[in-house]
């Protein structure tokens, strides 16, 4: 059996019973994540989802019910999941003969069109490429990491650099390319799906936190001191300072300072520099060099989020930052990452990163002005302009952040900027000089997290039609396996539950794209199932699914896991043990005070009694 155990970072999660019967094993657990501004931080009952129903109180023509018909509902699975439009969703119901009409690929998602382009020349030729152009600009290594500009977790297509260098396509890993070798790093989400990923012919993996696997700066401290040693000269490490944090660039300059501290026979009362970084300024990204046909950057444009919704205005949140201010004695605030940008200007954004609700931004905050640098494009929408001046506003090119930072500081030899270093840039950083910097957490940060009265209500309500969403999908499923009898795929069960999720009122979007795994698929942590994919595979009664999936509606996220098996026994003693093992880890979790560090021994006591193989997932920091 494939086992999940999910814990994400600020998580409410409360288990309410496990059912078993002759014909379905299912977890009841409400889970929600605190994802950026979303409305999370609570769950709610499957009794009082089902009385809320019932009764009618769920009003919802006061949630935004606009335009979600039959007609529009296939026309909003295009948009998030990828497929064209048809005359009835009342077809997804049924055995759903037109599927292939309905959902077609007319719509590709952005990892998609990564993977098209991508395909185009094989791991061998895109290093030889990209070596060629190392060695013109004089660099030994060039590393590669998943960030755009803003350090975003899912990034626009454009900025899946790494991707489209390694054929891996999980959120989180680094590659590293030097003269002769490459490898990669990520963590352990993703050791599966990586090894099955990428050429071993050309990338070594780099199991992220295990054993003998050095982190990214001791590697490169390391291969510094023996190239030094080997050629007398500085290790030239190339990056783009855009995509990579300020505290990764402070971290790997305090590895080489150290390494050249240690290496022996070091110039006696001298500073000897073993490795140097490059960020190739006036020159484009390495990768995009030799990416051809790569995305375009997008510019789609802001939409408000209403007050009902949002619950404090953006003049209330420009007062509480600067009282912050004051209290640092900053004169200017940076707002690198996106989730913050749309948060304090109430304004959201869809087609810019996939199923995630933000816009490509940046913001700054000084005593006298609040500026938001964007491309023109993004606040052409009158509402949004009149949004913005209504809240004193000024509009910049988006490529102005720096040097305005800059300008800012030279005014005033007594300005101080406040910057996260580790949520911003390295370009932005570093024109920042140490005495003027205030590194520490933006005020934006803990105001998401304090959820007003409007985001816990935005947050019950999603959660209640998305919950009606889930439980026509229970039927329709168990409907498709154990009436019909017939196999479904992953793909399939990825589009239906959409559709449902696409008819309930304020929705627009999936939440992240649905992992529906089927048997040893549930263990691909951020598993995405294709039609051409050799992995895809079809759903029984004689195997188990895991389905991870959620949505975006005008008033709150969602982010649920649910785990079913349609045969008659279960899925026999086995799997109801590991499975039990699993859910009394979540209860571990669920009903107690988080002791630090050893988090790991309480989420998986109950699985390490058992020789079975769990894969289980921690958040990275």
């Amino acid at each position: 059996a494939a086992l999940l155990l999910t814990v994400t970072t600020a998580t409410s999660s409360s288990p309410h019973r496990l059912i078993f019967n002759k014909s379905l094993a299912v977890l009841l657990v409400a889970t929600t994540s605190t994802r950026a501004f979303s409305f999370a931080g609570g769950s709610i009952s499957n009794r009082f989802i089902g009385s809320h129903l019932a009764s009618g109180r769920s009003k919802p023509n006061s949630i935004g019910s606009r335009g979600f018909g039959v007609g529009n509902s296939l026309s909003i699975i295009a948009n998030t999941r990828g497929g064209g439009t048809g005359s009835s969703s009342s077809s997804i119901f049924s055995r759903n003969k037109n599927r292939s009409r309905l959902f077609s690929t007319a719509v590709i998602s952005d990892m998609d069109e990564v993977k098209l382009t991508a395909s185009k020349k094989n791991a061998g030729q895109k290093l030889a490429d990209m070596r060629k152009k190392m060695e013109e600009s004089g660099v030994d290594v060039y590393l590669i990491p998943s960030d755009d500009p803003h350090l975003s977790e899912y990034v626009p297509a454009a900025y899946m650099r790494r991707a489209y260098m390694t054929d891996f396509h999980g959120s989180a890993g680094t590659a590293v390319v030097t003269m002769d070798k490459a490898y990669l790093w990520t963590d352990s989400r993703y050791f599966n799906e990586a090894s099955l990923r990428l050429d071993s012919q050309h990338f070594d993996l780099m199991k992220q936190g295990q054993p003998r696997v050095p982190t990214i700066p001791k590697f490169l401290s390391d291969l510094a001191t023996s190239h030094y040693k080997e050629k007398s000269k500085p290790l030239k490490v190339g990056m783009d300072a855009y995509v990579h944090s300020a505290s990764f660039s402070q971290d790997l300059n305090e590895a080489f300072e150290e390494a050249a501290k240690n290496m022996e026979g070091r110039a006696n009362g001298g500073a000897t520099i073993i490795a140097e970084i490059d960020t190739l300024d006036g020159k484009s990204n390495m990768v995009d060099s030799i990416w051809e046909g790569r995305p375009a950057l997008p510019k789609n444009p802001f939409r408000v989020q209403p007050m009902e919704y949002a619950g404090m205005a953006v003049t209330d949140k420009v007062s509480k930052i600067r009282s912050e201010m004051k209290e640092k004695k900053a004169t200017l605030t940076v707002f690198s990452a996106l989730d913050d940008v749309a948060y304090l200007f109430n304004l959201r954004c869809m087609g810019d990163v996939e199923t995630c609700p933000v816009g490509i931004a940046y913001a700054t905050i000084s005593h006298d002005a609040v500026t938001l640098y964007c491309d023109e494009e993004k606040v052409a929408p009158a509402e949004v302009t009149e949004h913005l001046k209504a809240a004193d506003v000024t509009v910049q090119p988006y490529q102005n952040i720096v040097g305005d930072i800059a300008s800012h500081l030279s005014s005033n030899a007594g300005n101080k900027v406040w910057l996260d270093n580790s949520r911003s840039n390295y370009a932005l950083s570093r024109v920042v000089p140490k005495p003027s910097l205030i590194d520490a957490q933006n005020p934006v940060t803990p105001m998401k997290a304090c959820k007003n009265a409007a985001e816990m209500e935005g947050m019950r309500r999603a959660h209640i039609v998305d919950g009606a969403a889930m439980a026509h999908f229970m039927a329709w499923l168990e409907n498709a396996i154990l009436v019909e009898k017939r196999t479904v795929s992953e793909v399939e069960i990825d589009e239906v539950l959409t559709g449902f999720r696409a008819k309930q009122p304020g929705f627009k979007e999936v939440s992240f794209p649905t992992i529906a795994g089927v048997g040893p698929n549930g263990a691909i942590v951020h598993y995405r199932a294709a039609e051409d994919s050799d992995l895809l595979k079809h759903l029984d009664d004689k195997t188990s699914i895991l389905i991870d999936s959620g949505g975006q509606y005008e008033y709150g996220t969602t982010d649920v896991t649910r785990t079913w098996h349609f045969g008659e026994d279960g899925g026999g003693n086995e799997f109801r043990d590991l499975y039990t093992r699993v859910l009394k880890g979540n209860i571990g979790v669920d009903t107690m005070i988080f002791p630090g560090e050893s988090l790991v021994a309480v989420i998986v006591v109950s699985c390490w009694q058992v020789t079975a193989l769990v894969q289980f997932y921690l958040p990275t920091k």
